[in-house]
Formats: structure tokens, sequence, C-alpha cells
């Protein structure tokens, strides 16, 4: 692979004049899609993963805002790139191409190139990734990542989990998703195996584990739900499982212990971590006896900040809570990302300084999350301080609706402020599984103030799900709209 890997990235060098900075890998779930990324960093240059899934438009304005030198693309997306109609150079390993209006690279060019014998020299300021994430104008937000907010984090997981050559893991994510670069990073860092999930074998990944024996699982907890709800997760159905790992969204205790029952033979831990702060910065290990008592309104604690970084819980005013008191997340240190790509004004916005438990003030990165330490020093999320609205003079945390709402028999619940965040009338919920909503709503008068009862509660069969796998709350007030 590592030879493979070198000829590419002489070709990368060829496309670009001998200077790439950011190239595109258009691709999904195929060799170019891997082995393009590595290529990019063999040559040096930042990558840049798109998705051959979404909007050509969208696509195409993160091209123009990333600035990119050539762009890989697999067989599959070579259709979609000519939609996009960009001159940029093309790299496609996979096949023989022909192009008037790019500076074209097939396979014979690929199969044919001398390998890179020297790789190209980084700092730990160089960008290793650039990654688009959804922004609240509706526009991409670019984060870049560095190479030495990406070792940060590799050392430190690498020192936590015993991966090794015999592991294989899953690969649930897309690769514009950064928690795919979990199983990629940390298969290559251990000689290990990364099996990549088509979209056929989500329906049924249980007998993807069997079949592939994997031994590290890597999902949104989602897709564990949806497992429980479809009747997938039998007892030692997954004996392969050495560890199984989720992230992304909060992890309820009803679907950890469904999964152990699934996976005994595995360890379970819950990891948190915005796209800012490089993949994950948090870890909480299950413990079955103590940690559904842990658990804050039925979700599994996100843990311990990694050693290497810094935690501040602050209130409105940034300044430092009670220790065990509300307030919002802040984290610095060495993963910390080093800023929006060509967005100086949310950079005030989302870097703060602020001044740690020694005294010193360091710049911080504001998470938009609740927490609380509990008495065990672990972190308790609480929910997003965009889905604390204000309703009749109460100010009201949806994620205490919705852990309501699964206490009274709902398998997913999402409570949304109607019609909308900024000056919600009522409250509405939107459910799967459990009883009809005027048997949901007389549990819910035992449990939940007046003025936090859901006005309606609607049923559907399944929960839309974003590209990442998490629940799409836009996608549901679409479809309370319609």
């Amino acid at each position: 692979m590592e030879r493979v890997c070198r000829r590419w990235a002489s070709r990368v060098l060829d496309a670009t004049d001998g200077r790439p900075q950011r190239v595109g890998v258009l691709a999904y779930r195929s060799e170019t899609s891997y082995l393009g990324v590595l290529a990019c960093v063999f040559a040096g240059a930042a990558f840049v993963p798109l998705n051959p899934r979404f909007p050509v438009e969208r696509t195409a304005r993160m091209i123009n805002s990333a600035g990119l030198d050539a762009i890989f693309v697999d067989a599959n997306a070579l259709a979609y790139f000519q939609e996009l109609r960009t001159s940029i150079p093309m790299l496609v390993p996979e096949l023989e191409v022909t192009s008037s209006s790019n500076a074209a690279f097939g396979k014979r060019a690929f199969d044919t190139a001398a390998p890179l014998s020297d790789f190209a020299q980084c700092t730990a300021n160089d960008l290793a990734y650039l990654l688009f994430t959804s922004g609240s104008t509706g526009q991409p937000k670019g984060v870049p990542i560095t190479h030495g907010n990406l070792i940060s984090f590799i050392t430190t997981n690498l020192s936590r989990y015993d991966f090794g050559p015999n592991d294989r893991f899953s690969q649930t994510f897309d690769q514009t998703f950064d928690l795919s670069l979990f199983d990629i990073l940390m298969a290559w860092s251990s000689g290990a195996c990364v099996y990549g999930m088509q979209s056929i074998e989500l329906l049924a990944p249980s007998s993807f584990v069997r079949k592939n024996e994997i031994t590290v699982w890597f999902s949104v907890p989602s897709l564990a739900l949806l497992m429980q709800k479809n009747s997938f997760l039998k007892p030692n159905s997954m004996p392969s499982l050495r560890w199984s790992l989720f992230c992304g969204e909060p992890l309820h205790v009803q679907t950890a212990q469904a999964w152990l029952e699934a996976a005994r033979g595995s360890t379970l831990e819950n990891l948190y971590g915005p796209t800012e702060l490089t993949i994950a910065c948090s870890a909480y290990r299950w413990e079955t006896a103590s940690s559904p008592e842990e658990a804050a309104q039925g979700i599994v604690p996100i843990g311990k900040i990694y050693p290497k970084l810094t935690a501040m819980v602050i209130d409105e005013n940034l300044e430092p809570v009670p220790y065990g008191e509300v307030g919002e997340l802040c984290v610095a240190g060495p993963q910390t990302f080093p800023g929006y790509w060509r967005d100086p004004k949310l950079d005030e916005k989302q870097l703060i300084l602020l001044a740690g438990p020694d005294g010193e003030k360091g710049r911080y990165y504001r998470t938009g999350d609740l927490v609380k330490y509990l008495p065990s020093g672990n972190l308790a999320f609480l929910g997003r301080k965009d889905q604390q609205v204000k309703l009749r003079g109460y100010r009201i945390e949806l994620l205490e609706i919705e852990a309501a709402l699964r206490k009274a028999g709902c398998l997913e619940a999402v409570a949304l402020p109607w019609p909308d965040r900024l000056s919600p009338i009522s409250i509405v919920a939107v459910v799967t599984g459990g009883d009809v909503p005027p048997a949901i709503l007389d549990k819910l008068r035992g449990t939940l103030p007046a003025y936090m009862i859901p006005e309606k509660i609607h049923v559907i069969q399944e929960m839309p799900l974003n590209a990442n796998g998490k629940i799409d709350r836009k996608a549901l007030i679409d479809i309370l709209t319609e």
C-alpha cells in the first residue's frame, strides 16, 4: 500500500507543479477515498474530503472556498465531477480518462509514476486536512486541522487503547465526517485493517460484524438505536468485538445496555468532541455497576477531558461556575483548531481568552454544550445551549423533555420549539415507538411540570437522519410544516 501511495503522491506533485497546498478527495468508500488521503499526506498537501452524494452546488461552494490545487476522483464520482464544471486538475487512479477542460491524470499515469522517494516535510502548524461542516447561515464552514492537532489526538488514543495488527475496525462514517479519521488513523498507526461498510451493509450491521470478525466498532449512537429498534441486538450476537465506541450525539443508557448484551466481550466507551477539537477530546468507559446511576437524564456521561487538554465550565458572563454546577464547556490545548477557514468573525465568537485553573490565560474553544461535573470527576452532557428555550418566562431544557418521553416508553424522541426557537409558542415532540399520544401525555403529566409538556406529539415510523447518521432536526421541522 505504501508503494502505491508513493506513486500517487508523485502524481499529486506533477499535477500541482510540485507545490500542493490543498487537494480534494471526491470519493466514497473506495480505494481512491482511502489511498488518496495518504497520498495527500505524503505529498505534503492538506486533504479536503468531498462527498459525491452531496448536492452539486454545496460541493462547488466547498471547492471554491478551499481553493483546491487538484482533486482525486474515484470511478463512481466521475460523472458527478463533470457536473461541477471546474478546471481544477483531476486525479483518477482507478481508470483512464480524457478531458478537454481539465489536466487529467488517469490510471496509466498513476501506474507508471516513479514512487516518491522522500516524504514532504511538514511542521506542526501546517494543515493536515480541511473539513467543512454545516453552518448556521446555510453556508458550509471550514474547519482546518493541523498536523500538531492530529499528532496530539493520535498519541493520546494510541496510549488509551490496545489496538494492534490483529484488529479489524468498522468504518460506518462517511469520510466527510471527521469521526471516520479515528478508524483510519488508529488502524494505520496499529497495523490493523479498516472494513468500509456500504450502505446496504449498514442496514444489518451485526451480520457485517460477524462475517468480518470486526473487533473495533465505532458509530454514532443512532445506528445502535436503529439496530435496537429492529431487534438486531440479540444476546451475544457480536462476540468478536473487543471495543464498542460511540460518538457524535448523546448515547442513551438503554441503548448502551442493549448493545453490551449483544457484544458481551467488549468494552464500551462514549467519546465526545466537536470537529474543532480534532475528532474527540474526552471519553467515558462504561461500568455496569456504576454507570446507570451516573447518567444524567438517561444519557451516558462524556467522561474526562484528555490529559493534554484543559476544560473550563463557564456561565453567560464567561466566568467559571462552581464545581458541579451547569455551564458551557470550553476546551483549550494542542487539539484546538487554529480558527475557522477565512472567517475571523466566527473566530471572535467561538475562540475566547480565559484564565485557566493555573491563572494563565489561554485560547479556549466554546463548544456550545451544557455540562456539569459529577462527583466522580466525569462530565455529564446536559444539552446544547441552542436547544435551551424560554417559553412563557420559563427556561426549558429540551433534553429533559426528550428524557421524559423515552421514560414514558418512546424509543426515540425529539422535542422542538414551535414554530421556532427564537419565538416559541409551544413545544412539540416527534417520537418513534411507544404508546398512542394521549397515553404518552398522561405519563408525562406525572414527571414534568405543565409548562414543559408538549402541546402535540407526532408519531412517525422512522427518524430522518443526516449524512452523518444523526437525527436531522431540520428535516423534522420540514415534515411538521408540510
